[in-house]
């Protein structure tokens, strides 16, 4: 297996994706390097860490030919480690086409030695019309269907060969695209075109997108073309891709645009420096700016790839400590376009097939967004399947210790109240009985002291679930709630069904007024 996955957290995953020329430590940004003309020197990118480059084969072809043939991509842009090609699909978006034959161009990525390598696809693009993205898609699937007979003609298993999934906002186009090449056989797949959406910052169509990829294709790597902007990273391997590349550190740094871990700025409006790079460390924003036009967008682009290296190292510490939904949290409060896309994790319910069962730390609920996360939709439906023989029941306020019946309150409640069947609650987990509350992680998370106030049942939909349901799958003659602040609007919305409901305002020594 070329892919091993040693640690994941949502669909993210740090693992090593194993070439001729070594290894690749996933999630990992790959710079694209011009194989002829390179502003940032290759073994500058070594240097930084960077385990691989992307290099385009179509450019390689017209400006090397047979010598390319003769010395090998590795020897041809001075690069020893892992070398992906594009055969020329960015030029077709670009251009609209190229003069060369599926057929041709892969066997030249062949006898370059390239590691990774992608079929001559067609990109779809975005904005076009259904009947046009779904022609690119058909000719993209004849392409790699040509390219992966010719590769197993010739016996070559030790390049990697990328499936190329188009489509686009256009889901279901998507999914058939990534599906059928599935099917051929392809070892790893790349999502293209995103490059326009994220110019726009449409960062929820790309999150729709790479999620329909990946609930067609679990295991398999996902690379995602063009992406290279701080942002993008997190949302992107919180999602499920493996690798991703850009040119964005030195297109960026040509139009003064210098990278932070929130975004970009300009240079020009800048006036403090806050990165700690070798760049931005001998430097003042004023100094910055009156270097000359060359030396600036060098060390631009340099200072651009420290930030892209930080960003994909913050995203693989996040997943070892299981935190990787507070990071991507974090960052969506930078744009509201990446919120917009945040929001939507609630819908892709792979994610929990990643997100570890038990996790070393506690998990953090701060906001309603919160009770989406993985570990909460999955324990709300292990405790939906509890089961009491007991008619009474006696709901009471999660307390903040943990497990809940280690706490004063149970201890007075199971005295007051032991034959009722007694549950704590709170806003992000749902309905808790005493007999499970020790497991993960109800008795693991940390809320934000804040009062969870509930101005309509709306807000909190998952806990209206777990109550309704909690109730209605066990027969309850009596129903005692002693409700806070949450609890007392939730209530007001919803119908609890019981002769003998009985709802006390929660408050000090409320138990022992019972």
């Amino acid at each position: 297996m070329f892919f091993e996955v040693s640690y994941s957290d949502l669909a993210g995953r740090i693992g090593k994706i194993k070439t001729p020329s070594g290894t690749i430590e996933t999630p990992a940004f790959i710079p694209v390097v011009h194989p002829v003309s390179q502003s940032v020197d290759v073994e500058f990118l070594k240097k930084l860490g960077f385990e691989a480059v992307i290099t385009n084969a179509y450019i390689t072809l017209k400006q090397y030919g047979d010598i390319a043939r003769e010395k090998g991509i590795h020897e041809i842009i001075n690069f020893d480690g892992p070398v992906m090609t594009d055969s020329g699909g960015y030029q077709v978006l670009e251009y609209g086409t190229i003069d060369l034959e599926p057929s041709f161009i892969a066997q030249f990525e062949k006898d370059i030695e390239s590691d990774i390598c992608v079929p001559l696809d067609k990109p779809t693009g975005y904005g076009l019309s259904y009947e046009v993205a779904e022609r690119y898609v058909d000719e993209t699937i004849r392409n790699s269907k040509e390219t992966l007979d010719l590769i197993k003609s010739n016996n070559n298993t030790n390049s990697i060969w990328v499936g190329p999934v188009q489509g686009a906002e256009h889901l279901d186009l998507v999914k058939k695209s990534a599906g059928l090449l599935d099917d051929m056989g392809y070892e790893m797949m790349a999502l293209g075109s995103p490059v326009q959406l994220l110019v726009s910052y449409q960062f929820a169509i790309l999150a729709n997108i790479i999620a329909t990829l990946k609930s067609t294709i679990m295991s398999k790597p996902i690379h995602l073309f063009g992406a290279g902007h701080p942002l993008t990273i997190p949302l992107a391997v919180a999602l499920g891709c493996d690798t991703f590349d850009s040119a964005s550190y030195i297109l960026y740094a040509r139009d003064n645009r210098y990278m932070h871990p929130n975004g970009t700025s300009k240079l020009d409006n800048l006036t403090y420096l806050a990165c700690q790079c070798p760049t931005c460390i001998s430097l003042t924003a004023k100094e910055f700016i009156n270097l000359k036009d060359d030396e600036r967008t060098v060390e631009l682009a340099k200072h651009n790839l420290y930030v892209l290296r930080s960003e994909v190292l913050s995203v693989r510490q996040a997943i070892m400590e299981g935190r990787l939904w507070d990071y991507v949290a974090q960052k969506a409060r930078a744009h509201p376009k990446f919120m917009e896309a945040f929001k939507l994790f609630k819908n892709y319910k792979y994610l929990e097939d990643a997100t570890p069962l038990y996790k070393k730390k506690a998990i953090f609920f701060m906001e309603s967004i919160d009770q989406y996360r993985p570990e909460a939709s999955r324990i709300r439906r292990i405790l939906s399947t509890f089961r009491t023989d007991k008619k009474k029941i006696v709901l009471f306020p999660d307390t903040e210790v943990s497990p809940f019946y280690c706490s004063q309150e149970y201890f007075k409640l199971s005295k007051k109240f032991s034959d009722y069947q007694i549950c704590a609650y709170n806003p992000f987990i749902g309905i808790i009985p005493i007999e499970i509350s020790d497991i993960y992680p109800v008795a693991h998370n940390v809320i934000s002291k804040k009062k969870f106030n509930c101005n309509s049942s709306k807000d909190y939909p998952t806990f209206v679930s777990s109550l309704q349901e909690f109730l209605s799958c066990n027969f309850f003659d009596e129903i005692l709630i002693v409700a806070d602040d949450f609890m007392q609007g939730i209530i007001q919305d919803i119908q609890i069904t019981s002769k003998n409901l009985k709802v006390i305002e929660n408050s000090n020594g409320v138990i022992d007024q019972l």
